[in-house]
């Protein structure tokens, strides 16, 4: 059993300019298609209210989408528009808030029609601004900063990846090309924000449709494509992986989050199968479970600073107290996690 001692790097708090976490831990975006016709309901908020109530320092929401006509294809997904729906989440804030945590919405755009070439620079220009408007709307209503959806082949890493990204327009072209569009919506979020309120950026390189792809094969390649966004205006950079543990390149230990925190000295967010013995992709192609695995692997990284947060998904989705057993080495009463538990979040 993990002993409180060497917990010590997960549970120490945070600080990244006015944003000040209790502890490391993170609730790793995940959707649930719970909010009829978009709404976030009351349930929607004692949901992530057990979460925060259980010792988790921030939570980032499932994805919620902005106002365009594309921006989500699945049904049940919360929107991040319109009077009733901000009303459910500033709900969720005051909720969340209420028992001391920390939360951000994710905010994303689930994909162009076919592919980003579709697109004309007037829709553009649209959809930048309906994320501008978003960003805003989360500091009216109470969230302590917002998380840009850029990984595992929606809109902006759309935009991203050189195989959906073919445009000889502005936002195509180079890899440093290809990273306009999220500069100009980062920058616009800035922009509807101000200088204090964390921008986080989730990417990754595996897609939806193909869990080998890579945005980059090399230390120099990721440093070309992160540099823009950073100076864009990103504070923390999410970096989502399958398996924490593994190295994103030959010659270096070092996972994705680790080489993106050295490459632009950006704190990071780390995430992919902690506190279980099973990647995600197992459950999306086979529907498939996993046990509880201890987090001893994880914490040596964390006290190196490698990055700074951890990100736990489907740990804490299925036993919203995950954050406080392990905090109080009650490792034996951790849940296993069972697809069918999908079916009855609480």
């Amino acid at each position: 059993m993990t002993t409180n001692t060497t917990l010590e790097p997960l549970f120490t708090s945070f600080t990244l300019g006015n944003l000040t976490l209790k502890n490391r831990t993170v609730m790793a975006p995940m959707t649930r298609n719970m909010s009829p016709n978009g709404v976030p309901g009351v349930d929607v908020a004692a949901y992530y209210r057990r979460r925060a109530e259980n010792n988790v320092g921030l939570i980032i929401t499932e994805g919620t989408v902005i106002q365009h006509a594309d921006s989500s294809n699945q049904k049940n997904v919360p929107f991040f528009y319109g009077e009733e729906a901000l009303r459910g989440w500033a709900n969720v804030v005051s909720e969340v808030h209420a028992v001391g945590g920390k939360i951000i919405p994710q905010i994303w755009h689930m994909g162009a029609r076919g592919n980003v070439n579709e697109y004309s620079e007037s829709e553009i220009a649209a959809i930048i601004e309906a994320f501008a408007q978003a960003a805003a709307d989360a500091k009216r209503i109470g969230f302590d900063g917002i998380e840009l959806h850029g990984a595992h082949g929606y809109l902006i890493d759309q935009f991203f990846w050189e195989q959906t990204n073919q445009r000889t327009d502005r936002y195509g072209g180079s890899l440093i090309a290809r990273t306009r569009f999220a500069q100009e919506v980062i920058q616009a979020c800035r922009r509807a924000v101000g200088p204090d309120f964390p921008i986080v950026l989730r990417i990754s390189q595996w897609k939806g449709v193909d869990y080998k792809a890579k945005l980059v094969t090399t230390p120099d390649e990721l440093k070309q494509f992160l540099q823009p966004l950073a100076d864009a205006g990103v504070d923390i950079f999410h970096c989502s992986t399958r398996r924490f543990w593994e190295p994103e390149f030959e010659g270096s230990d070092l996972n994705l989050a680790g080489w993106v925190k050295q490459l632009t000295g950006k704190p990071t967010i780390t995430v992919g199968s902690i506190g279980l013995d099973g990647d995600v992709t197992t459950l999306f192609a086979e529907g498939k479970g996993a046990n509880t695995a201890g987090i001893e692997g994880l914490l040596p990284r964390l006290a190196k600073e490698e990055f700074d947060l951890v990100a736990i998904g489907r740990a804490l989705l299925v036993d919203p107290a995950w954050a406080a057993k392990v905090s109080s080495g009650r490792t034996d009463e951790l849940i296993p996690f069972n697809p069918e538990a999908l079916k009855t979040l609480y």
